[in-house]
């Protein structure tokens, strides 16, 4: 049974526990802390005694982990398991012995297990591993909390520590400040919030308070790059690109980011003009997910000469990125590729941008 993160604490307070919990997801913070509570849980209930087996490589012993199972079925001994598989692929054999571990555990009260995983593919997701673990009890996803949720997500950690900004849209200016400064990293971003704990009492914190105290430590990568370039957001477009030079990323994974984005729209166009429906179109340029819908919000404005002149700026920057220069463009890489973001940040903002 799946269970959202934020639903995790009332459900092992409200009890009884489950045999076995699965943690999946590439948030370390949500992670981290899904597992603390379900261990403080199982403490709390008596699973005093704990072991770990971490799946390091492809020869894990899977014998020793149904070996322990066998033994704790035959001798009921309240006990905590943690199953840690950090590639998330635990292979044939792996795949075998998890079923079979939870054909073990099935009606056995005296273990609470916890298997904790990365981020996993809608494949891995239906394979027959997973599908025995959720079976036996509950699935929980740690995924990255995305930008236009940060705001919320910063709002109800500071009420938790009987904190929260000025009401209106000061307030909402308070978060967006916040959100700005920890996007990406929401261990950092956590860190910040404890911080204003200590450093003020409870109650309504200043814009200015905040502002004095939140250190920037957001982190970008390129594909949140490509969201916040078709969603047409300048400001944050020319934030992130900041933030990518600074982390040191290459210039040339950024311009590729971005290319594919303009060259996939561009063949999206030429595919609509000929005739083509929307939905087969974005099946072809293999575009899906949040791409998708900024693609469906995009093309019915752009139009093929437009589209055409991003192309070739593209084209010229790829060559910048690569040493070559051009008397109308930047010589600096990172310059160039804030004029292509640019460019297509006003395409992608709709007619008034354009």
């Amino acid at each position: 049974m799946q269970l959202r993160h934020d639903q995790l604490a009332a459900h092992l307070q409200k009890g009884p526990l489950k045999s076995l919990y699965t943690l999946h997801g590439d948030e370390a913070l949500l992670a981290q802390e899904g597992g603390d509570a379900i261990r403080a849980a199982a403490r709390a209930a008596g699973y005093t005694e704990r072991q770990v087996h971490t799946v390091s490589g492809a020869y894990f012993d899977w014998s020793s982990l149904l070996g322990a199972a066998s033994e704790m079925s035959l001798f009921g001994d309240r006990q905590f398991i943690e199953i840690r598989i950090p590639s998330g692929k635990p292979g044939k054999d792996g795949s075998t012995a998890l079923q079979r571990y939870c054909e073990l555990m099935a009606g056995n009260d005296g273990v609470i297990t916890l298997v904790t995983l990365p981020r996993l593919d809608k494949t891995q997701q239906g394979s027959a591993w997973f599908t025995a673990l959720d079976g036996m009890g509950l699935s929980v996803r740690c995924d990255p909390v995305e930008r236009n949720a940060l705001p919320l997500w910063i709002a109800q950690r500071l009420a938790a520590q009987g904190q929260q900004v000025e009401p209106g849209e000061v307030g909402q200016r308070t978060l967006a400040f916040f959100a700005d400064r920890v996007e990406g990293n929401l261990l950092a971003a956590q860190q910040e919030i404890t911080k204003l704990g200590l450093l003020h009492p409870p109650g309504t914190l200043s814009i200015e308070q905040i502002e004095e105290a939140v250190v920037d430590v957001a982190r970008f990568n390129v594909f949140k790059l490509s969201e916040a370039v078709l969603s047409g957001q300048v400001h944050r477009t020319l934030r992130m690109i900041d933030g990518l030079q600074a982390e040191g990323e290459a210039a040339v994974l950024v311009h590729w980011a971005l290319a594919e984005d303009i060259l996939a729209l561009y063949r999206a166009r030429g595919a609509l003009d000929g005739g083509k429906p929307l939905p087969m179109v974005l099946r072809e340029q293999r575009v899906w997910g949040p791409r998708e819908r900024l693609f469906e919000r995009i093309l019915p404005n752009a139009r093929l000469p437009m589209l055409a002149r991003l192309v070739a700026s593209a084209s010229t920057v790829d060559g910048i990125v690569k040493g070559l220069r051009h008397p109308q463009w930047p010589e600096d890489p990172w310059e160039a590729l804030r004029r292509l973001a640019l460019q297509l940040a006003r395409v992608a903002g709709g007619p008034a941008l354009a």
